[in-house]
Parts: C-alpha cells; sequence; structure tokens
C-alpha cells in the first residue's frame, strides 16, 4: 500500500492495522479501543495509577517511558527538535507539531456545535465545556467547580501562593508554566504572534488579541455604573476602583496610595531611581515600560491612532483619546474654587495647584520650583541640552514636542487658530490671544517705574530690562548682550546664516519671518497702515511708526554720552559707535573695516565688479540701483522735486531736504572742537578732518592729498584734461560743475549773493566771502618770507611767486613769461585782437575783463569804499 519496509513479520503486522483502521484491542474498564496493544497497556494505567518509570535526577514518576525520555531533557538542556522556518529548538516533538501550526496557521479541530476551529484538540476539549457547561473539577476548600483541570490547578497556586516556575535568566517565578514561557520571550525579544493589519509583532496572543481592538474599534467590557466602555477587561477593572474609590496599596516610604499594585511598583521606582527599560536607538532609559514604547514613537514616527471625525493621526491612544474631547466639547471635572470645567482630570489636578500655588517639583540643579512635572521634566533639557525633537523638513531639533508642532506649521504654512472678529488667521494660539488685544485694546500690565502699559506680561518682563539694564542673553561667539530673548534668537542668525522662511513666488529667504510676512506685501501690493494725518499708506509697520515721528517730531531713543536724539533706534545704534569707535563689519579682500553693513555690502562690489548696473546711454556702470536711477536724471534732466519758496528744482529728494534747510538757515550738525554748525554731515565730517588734519583721499598720479573723495575726483581733472560739463549758451566747457554754474550767471547777470553791510551783489559766494573782508580788515593770509598779510587768497598765492622767481606761464607767440595766469590771458588778448566785454548800455568792447569791470562802474556810480566803511573797520 505504501511499499514501506519492516525488519520484523510482527511489526509490518502492527503496520497494517495503520490502513485498515482495525482497533481489536479494547480497554475493560472505559470500552477504548486501540490498534496496538502497547497502547492499551499504557493506557490502562491511567485508571490504575500506576508509574513504573521514574527519574534517577529528580525521583518524578511516569507512566509511559516516553514521558521519561521527554523529561530527562529538561535537566539535560537537550533539544534535539528544530523548527525549518523560524529555527526555534523544542525538546519533545509534540512541542514541535504544535509549533508548526502557528506557521502554517492550521486550525484542524473544529466545534460540532458553533463551528470554531482550534490548532490543538486539548484547546477543543476545553471549548466543550462552554456548550455542556460542564466543571468536573471542584476546589476541596471553597467547593468551587471548573471545566478544566489546568483551572483548577490555577486556582490552587492562587491559595497556596505556590510559583513552582522560575525564569533561569532572573531568577523571577510564576505559578504557571504558560506564563513563565511568556516571560522568556522578553528575554529572547520574540514575537511569534503579529498583527495582519500593521504586522506589529508581540510576545502573546492575548496582547495580538487586545492590539487587534486598536484597529476595530471594539470595547466590548462596559461600566454598570456610568456606562464607559472599554476594549480589555483590565481596564474596566481599573475603572471600578474610581468608582469605589478604593486604594488599598500604599508607598512605605512617603505613605501615597494607589488603587493598582502596578501603579505602586512603578511609584517605587521614583524612590529608587530604577530605570529598567532603555532605549535600543538611543540608550535613553526610562522607569516604566509605556514610557519607553512612547518614546520608542519619536524614532519610528508612527501614528497609528486616528481621530473617526478630522482623520488626524497620533503615536499614543491617550493623545487620541485627549483630541477626540475637542469634537465632543465634554468637560467633566470642575474647579471647585473657581468653577472652572476640564476634559480631562490631570488638566483639573494642574489647574487646582494654580489656587494653592503649591510647586512639588523642583530641579535639582539650580532648586527651580514647578508645579507641573512636564515643566521639570523640559525644564531639565535646559540645563542638559537635551534636543530629542528634530523636524523632518529642515532637521531643526526642540527640546520641547509643542515646540516642533509650532515649528512644522511654518513648512505647512497650517493656521488653525481664526479670529471671530476679522477672520484673520494664525498658526499658534497665543498669537490669536494677542491680536485680539488688538480689537479690545486693553492692555492689563502696567510698569511700576514709568506707568507704560502692555497687553502682554512678557512684554512688560522685556521692558523692565530696560531699567534695570539687565542683559541675561549673551552670545557665544561675539559675547554680545541682549536683554529679549527673541533679539538674542535673531542674532544668532547673523552668525549661522541661516534663512528658514523663503518666499513662494520668488524664492527670497529670510531670517525671520516677520521679514517673509513683509516681504510678502511687496507681491500683493497690500498697504494695511494709514497715517491719520496726510492718509499716506504704508506696506510695513515700521515705516508706518517712522513716519509718523515726522508729523509729532518725537525723538523717543537718545544717546546716553552726548544726549542727542533719535527717531529710530537703528540710528542710535549706529550713533554709538561713533562714541566707541567700533567698526564691526571688515572686507575680507581688504580688511578695511565699516560702521554699518550696508557700506560693507556697497564696498564688497568694488572688489567683486559683480552684478552691476550700467546706464544704456552712456554705458556708465553702478554698484547700486537706486545710483543708476539717479544717473538716468542726468540724460532726462528730469528734476521732480521743486522748492515751494524759490521754485528751484532736484533731481533727488534728499536734494530738495538739503536746500530747504538754506532757506530756514538750520544747521542741525555742529563741531565738537570749535562749535561750528553745518547744515549737511557730510560737511561736518569734511570740517573735522581740519581739526584732525587727516587728509585720507590721495592722487594716484601726483600723490596730492585731500579732505574728500570728491576733491580727488575734481584734482584728477587737472591732470586728464577733461571738462565734462558745457555751457549751453556759448558751449564752454568746464571740469567742475561749480565753475558751470558760475559761469551761467554772467550769462543771466544773476548775483544772488549780497553784503549785509553796503548791499552789493556777487555771483559767487567766495566773492562775498573775499569782500567781507574789505569791511572787517580782516587778512588772513600771511607770507612767511616777508610777513605781508592778504585779505584774498588769490592775493597771497600771487605775491609767493614774486619770491620764488618762476614764471609758470609763457606766450606761445612772442614767449613772454608771467608769474600769474590773469596776466598772462590778458597779455594774450593783445595778439588776437578779440574784444570778449561788452557793455550793454554803452556797446562798448573791451579786450581785458579788469578794464571791462572798471568801465561799467561809471554807468552804476557805486563806489564800493566809503568813510563809514572806514568807521566800522576801526570799530571791528
Amino acid at each position: 500500500m505504501c511499499n514501506k519496509a519492516f525488519p520484523v513479520m510482527s511489526k509490518l503486522r502492527r503496520h497494517l492495522l495503520t490502513h485498515t483502521k482495525e482497533k481489536p484491542f479494547v480497554c475493560h474498564v472505559c470500552g477504548k479501543i486501540f490498534s496496538q496493544k502497547g497502547n492499551l497497556t499504557q493506557h490502562f494505567r491511567i485508571h490504575t495509577g500506576e508509574r513504573p518509570f521514574c527519574c534517577d535526577i529528580c525521583e518524578k514518576d511516569f507512566s509511559h517511558k516516553g514521558h521519561l525520555n521527554d523529561h530527562y531533557r529538561i535537566h539535560t538542556k537537550e533539544k534535539p527538535y528544530s523548527c525549518d522556518i523560524c529555527y526555534k529548538e523544542f525538546s519533545q516533538n509534540c512541542h514541535l507539531n504544535r509549533h508548526y501550526q502557528i506557521h502554517s496557521n492550521e486550525k484542524p479541530y473544529s466545534c460540532d456545535i458553533c463551528g470554531k476551529n482550534f490548532s490543538q484538540k486539548r484547546y477543543l476539549k476545553d471549548h466543550y465545556g462552554i456548550h455542556t457547561n460542564e466543571k468536573s473539577f471542584s476546589f476541596d476548600v471553597s467547593g468551587i467547580k471548573f471545566p478544566h483541570k489546568r483551572y483548577l490547578k490555577d486556582y490552587y497556586g492562587i491559595h497556596t501562593n505556590e510559583k513552582s516556575f522560575s525564569c533561569e535568566i532572573c531568577n523571577k517565578t510564576f505559578s504557571k508554566k504558560c506564563h513563565l514561557k511568556v516571560h522568556y520571550r522578553t528575554h529572547t525579544n520574540e514575537k511569534p504572534y503579529s498583527c495582519e493589519i500593521c504586522n506589529k509583532g508581540c510576545s502573546d496572543k492575548s496582547d495580538l488579541n487586545k492590539h487587534y481592538r486598536t484597529h476595530t474599534m471594539e470595547k466590548p467590557y462596559s461600566c454598570d455604573v456610568c456606562s464607559n466602555k472599554f476594549s480589555q477587561k483590565s481596564g474596566l477593572n481599573k475603572h471600578f476602583l474610581i468608582h469605589a474609590n478604593e486604594k488599598p496599596y500604599f508607598c512605605k516610604i512617603c505613605n501615597k496610595v494607589y488603587s493598582k499594585k502596578s501603579d505602586l511598583n512603578k511609584h517605587y521606582r521614583i524612590h529608587t531611581e530604577d530605570k529598567p527599560y532603555s532605549c535600543d536607538v538611543c540608550g535613553k532609559a526610562f522607569s516604566q515600560k509605556r514610557y519607553l514604547i512612547r518614546h520608542f514613537l519619536t524614532h519610528t514616527k508612527e501614528k497609528i491612532h486616528s481621530c473617526d471625525v478630522c482623520n488626524k493621526k497620533f503615536s499614543q491612544k491617550c493623545n487620541l483619546n485627549r483630541h477626540c474631547l475637542i469634537h465632543k466639547n465634554e468637560k467633566l471635572y470642575s474647579c471647585d474654587v473657581c468653577g472652572k470645567k476640564f476634559s480631562l482630570k490631570y488638566y483639573l489636578n494642574n489647574h487646582v495647584r494654580s489656587h494653592s500655588n503649591e510647586k512639588p517639583y523642583s530641579c535639582d540643579v539650580c532648586n527651580k520650583e514647578f508645579s507641573q512635572k512636564i515643566n521639570l521634566i523640559e525644564h531639565y533639557r535646559t540645563h542638559t541640552n537635551d534636543r530629542p525633537y528634530a523636524c523632518d523638513v529642515c532637521n531643526k531639533k526642540f527640546s520641547h514636542k509643542s515646540n516642533l508642532n509650532k515649528h512644522c506649521r511654518s513648512h505647512t504654512n497650517e493656521r488653525p487658530y481664526s479670529c471671530d472678529v476679522c477672520d484673520k488667521e494664525f498658526s499658534l494660539k497665543r498669537y490669536l490671544k494677542i491680536h485680539y488685544l488688538s480689537h479690545s485694546n486693553e492692555k492689563l500690565f502696567s510698569c511700576d517705574l514709568c506707568s507704560k502699559n502692555f497687553s502682554q506680561k512678557r512684554y512688560l518682563k522685556d521692558h523692565y530690562r530696560s531699567h534695570t539694564n539687565e542683559r541675561p542673553f549673551s552670545c557665544d561667539v561675539c559675547s554680545k548682550q541682549f536683554s529679549v530673548r527673541t533679539d538674542f534668537n535673531k542674532h544668532l542668525r547673523v552668525h549661522s546664516n541661516e534663512k528658514p522662511y523663503s518666499c513662494d513666488v520668488c524664492n527670497k529667504e529670510f531670517s525671520r519671518k516677520s521679514y517673509l510676512n513683509e516681504h510678502y506685501r511687496i507681491h500683493t501690493n497690500e498697504k494695511p497702515y494709514s497715517c491719520d494725518v496726510c492718509n499716506k499708506e504704508f506696506s510695513f509697520k515700521s515705516t508706518f511708526n517712522r513716519h509718523c515721528r515726522i508729523h509729532t517730531n518725537e525723538k523717543p531713543y537718545s544717546c546716553d554720552t552726548c544726549g542727542e536724539e533719535f527717531s529710530r533706534k537703528i540710528k542710535l545704534n549706529e550713533h554709538y559707535r561713533i562714541h566707541t569707535n567700533e567698526k564691526p563689519y571688515s572686507c575680507d579682500v581688504c580688511g578695511k573695516q565699516f560702521l554699518e553693513k550696508r557700506y560693507l555690502l556697497k564696498h564688497s562690489r568694488t572688489h567683486s565688479k559683480k552684478n552691476l548696473h550700467s546706464c544704456d546711454v552712456c554705458k556708465k556702470e553702478f554698484s547700486e540701483k537706486f545710483h543708476l536711477t539717479r544717473h538716468y536724471q542726468i540724460h532726462t534732466n528730469e528734476k521732480p522735486y521743486s522748492c515751494d519758496i524759490c521754485g528751484k528744482k532736484f533731481s533727488q529728494k534728499y536734494c530738495l531736504s538739503y536746500h530747504n534747510r538754506t532757506h530756514t538757515k538750520e544747521k542741525p550738525y555742529s563741531c565738537n572742537v570749535c562749535n561750528k554748525q553745518f547744515a549737511l554731515k557730510s560737511n561736518l565730517n569734511e570740517h573735522n578732518r581740519t581739526h584732525t588734519n587727516k587728509k585720507p583721499y590721495s592722487c594716484d598720479v601726483c600723490g596730492k592729498q585731500f579732505f574728500h573723495k570728491r576733491y580727488v575726483k575734481k584734482h584728477f581733472r587737472t591732470h586728464t584734461k577733461e571738462k565734462p560739463y558745457s555751457c549751453i549758451i556759448c558751449n564752454k566747457q568746464f571740469s567742475q560743475k561749480s565753475d558751470l554754474n558760475n559761469h551761467f550767471r554772467s550769462h543771466t547777470k544773476e548775483k544772488p549773493y549780497s553784503c549785509d553791510v553796503c548791499i552789493k551783489k556777487f555771483s559767487q559766494k567766495r566773492y562775498l566771502r573775499d569782500h567781507y573782508r574789505t569791511h572787517t580788515n580782516e587778512k588772513p593770509y600771511s607770507c612767511e618770507v616777508c610777513n605781508k598779510q592778504f585779505s584774498l587768497k588769490t592775493d597771497f598765492n600771487r605775491h609767493l611767486r614774486t619770491h620764488a622767481k618762476t614764471k609758470s606761464y609763457i606766450c606761445d607767440v612772442c614767449s613772454k613769461e608771467f608769474s600769474q595766469e590773469c596776466y598772462f590771458k590778458d597779455h594774450y588778448q593783445t595778439h588776437s585782437k578779440e574784444k570778449l566785454y561788452s557793455c550793454d548800455v554803452c556797446n562798448k568792447q573791451f579786450a581785458l575783463k579788469s578794464t571791462f569791470d572798471s568801465h561799467f562802474d561809471t554807468h552804476t556810480i557805486v563806489k564800493p569804499y566809503s568813510s563809514d566803511e572806514l568807521i566800522f573797520s576801526e570799530i571791528l
């Protein structure tokens, strides 16, 4: 039939009975039939209680020799049978066969009544007792009956407290063998049961069944008192203790009571500081296993719990339950003092401490006290600098999970909180609360020193430091100190060059979110801020506040050293560097230092020659775009800004502002040495160099040094003979624009400068200045050779040539030499016979200007020198 061979005929006959299914041997006691006589003999020992086989080591008796052999392997630790799939080893073949059913998921035994399938026959027998309600095994003491013998054994162990099974690794004892098997898996980390939905592994089948309920949301156990449902019976039992208010377990150290023994054991670890559970990834240790499981989700990023209403996912079920209360809006716990309601008892307990001012948790390092334990844990991270939460997008790390969640909204642009008044949305709830104050204009916090009011307490704290001059935040790189933490964080990005915020439109990056929000208005052209005085609109609040100070003339920032006031704080900070002579920005190429960063950026372009802006007309290049825009107005001759008093037009607004000071006589800048006042700051800076005799600008050709850069440019034209300015009337060219303006007045006959003493008018300011000396008899120029004094610098220079005996000007026609240019020009006219100067009154023409001026005075009858002037000079 099966072609199997046997050495003895008797074994063949015995084997044939397996094919014929014949069972000729019958038990006379219970009528059970067997195919082999040996099997009947073994069975009969059940009735007689005979156990002829004894273990030599522990003297345990067995009815079968095979059972004795299997028992011997407990002492020898021999496991000859191994699984082909997972290579697990077993001491008995039946255990291996039973184990195979875990992989094959085979359940060959089925119930005839309900059709339920089982992997082992003994499980089916146990199951039959549910239908028959048969309880054959009873306890001798109490008479309680059980359907299975193993249930009776378990009950015996509870009363006798017998734990005959011990773990060979940790020596922990158990009353049941199955519990010992499950316990072994905690050492081997074996998880033979896996979830078909999420593939999560479980060491015990009961744990797998409990886990399945997290997917099915099944809660078969309900409370008879409050109808609250639970997925596990243990959860129901624990819940019953809330109604009974029973706490039978107490701590022997601090007398704290608990309703569960497991909670007491966990509490003991606070005193012993025992942390038996450690993370395999980062090595962090925990006192409770649930803390380890919860921590492990920070590495796996797994979120297995989801909300049925909004589909939001959570890594922990407690967070899901807490979240569900948002939808239910259910608040079962209320404060007895103020009546405030809470959705969780945990929140209520924390709230009660705000009335009692109780702070039971203190820091071991700095002794700071906290009302909540989580605040203490978060505070510890300030000492350890631990940041366990990292952003998946930019890898930025945070010490608090709440800060990570808030940060993630900067990437997702999520704004879950909206204002009921104006529908404005916010990413954080505290921003919404702050925004509400803008509608109510409420400022609850006031300063005790200056009575200034603030809408938030943190603003008041920051403000207090302006009185105490406290700066608790210092930079590790440059040691700069800050009184406000936000300013400190912004400053750190200067060193790290971090720009986490980028524009969706143009991809420009920013170091602060406020800069990004303000930048967006460039694209949207939004101007939410308008001036109440002139109705001018602004897109930035800082620009709006700055503009308002124009009307109020407010200058809230003052220098501690010189008392100078400023309308902007940045100007005050820049001004401070004048006193400290600090130049924090230096060029990497040439090492030149600057007061402000913008000056460094401008200077850097002189080295890189990149991003230069060139003029389409003359191809001139500029490092700044606004310089190019200003240059274009030279070609277009556009002058959009005009003076209200004299009607003069200007191409730039700042030029008009400077010009207005000529009418108002305002001179806001004064010299600290001689108290001389100036209308422009640049003029003051140039003047200061006359005291320090510092001439930082030099000519590359002749090495001559100058106080100002523009003087070098003007001087350089003497070498290049460049004359870029030409008269539109006579086409005469000039190297300096001021010379062109002075020349232009010769055509217009304009003389804007008049003498206060004799009312004589002049076309140029320097002529008026020289003329004043005729009244004051001032002679500031003296010759070092003969001590002769002169009121005019031209006369002084002319005189110096008499000592030098050099004649620099030579006539090309007759080779006559002259010491002065004016004499040379007058002589040159004698050769050309040209008469450039004509009298407007009598049309008489003259070759020399001096002759023309003398003639013109005969018509005007001007006598510049009188006896009154002589008396005036004597008085002076």
